[in-house]
């Protein structure tokens, strides 16, 4: 049997630890066990006049590990982080770093799909979504330059 146990932080008045436990549970996508996200990333939607921008926090994470999709109005970023080193010295005390495979889908209607545009720099993924007439449709790949 599986339950969830939130750690209180004894500094916190009772109500600011609700309003902190119920603000992570209601403004994740998916919450994870001990709310947090541990196999997510942060990501950021811009709308201007012209397109939409999306800004994915990506760090450790290689190009070539990288996918993009867009299709039926969902950009879909898939990403891995795979660990290169091996660790022979186990006297960890607290290890947050994750590693894995990671996915989040983004609706976003109104795009010129053939002129997506994605470049990754710095562990920062920025894909910019030009839109279009709602009435053309397709579904595209993307290339990360």
């Amino acid at each position: 049997m599986f339950g969830l146990v939130p750690f209180r932080n004894k500094n916190l008045p009772a109500r600011d630890y609700f309003d902190q436990l119920m603000h992570g549970f209601f403004n994740d996508d998916f919450p994870a066990p001990f709310g947090n996200m541990a196999n997510a990333f942060r990501v950021d939607l811009r709308e201007t006049e012209n397109e939409y921008i999306v800004e994915a926090d990506l760090p450790g994470v290689k190009k070539g590990d990288i996918t993009l999709r867009y299709e039926n109005q969902y950009l879909t970023i898939s990403a891995k982080r795979d660990e290169t080193q091996e660790v022979k010295d186990e006297s960890y005390v607290r290890r947050e770093r994750r590693y894995g495979q990671f996915q989040r889908s983004i609706y976003i209607d109104n795009v010129m799909d053939d002129k997506i545009d994605a470049k990754f720099n710095d562990g920062v993924l920025t894909v910019t979504l030009p839109k279009r007439d709602k009435t053309q449709r397709q579904q595209s790949n993307i290339q990360i330059h």
